[in-house]
């Protein structure tokens, strides 16, 4: 019973301070492609086995409810500690070698996702290239601006110079 305790206790634990969580089956895989997987989303989350009923205690006690119809089966939950979109990335990248994880659910943000709703976040471009093309725009506005900061006196001393001539013609 204490071990129990202590397994809820680590698991809300890990819901709180998660910024996401990703649930996953995981029916058929070998030990060696899960420590794969687990290597695979190590940076950015973290891969935990539990047994559903722990996890919807622990999932419930930490407010988020998204997972209760979802829980059965060999389930595992990635717990996102850093950028959510490369960890859904790299478990769809997964999935797709190996067919027998399957995504389940999600929970970002405050929000449940379902499996497309994951595939979808997944499809989206890492935060780099993201923040890269931001930067790109902002510094195409600023040239702009910049060409039209010295286009305009430029233009104004030519106009000049097209009045002086006619005044002395």
């Amino acid at each position: 019973m204490a071990t129990k305790d202590a397994t809820v206790a680590d698991l809300q634990q890990k819901f709180e301070e998660s910024s996401a969580v990703l649930l996953t089956e995981y029916r058929g895989l070998s030990v060696a492609e899960l420590r794969e997987l687990r290597n695979s989303i190590r940076e950015h989350a973290t891969y935990a086995v539990a047994k559903n009923t722990l996890t919807k205690i622990a999932a419930n006690n930490a407010g988020i409810t998204a997972f209760d119809d979802e829980l059965a089966g060999p389930s595992a939950l990635a717990f996102v500690h850093g950028d959510t979109v490369a960890v859904a990335k790299a478990l769809r990248d997964f999935a797709k070698a190996h067919p027998l994880l399957v995504v389940k659910a999600g929970y970002f943000d405050g929000n449940a996702l379902t499996a497309a709703e994951v595939g979808k976040l997944a499809d989206l471009e890492s935060r780099e290239v993201l923040l890269a093309k931001a930067a790109g725009a902002m510094q195409a506005a600023l040239v702009g601006a910049a060409q039209l900061f010295a286009a305009l006196p430029a233009k104004a001393a030519r106009g000049f110079g097209a009045l002086q001539e006619k005044q002395d013609a």
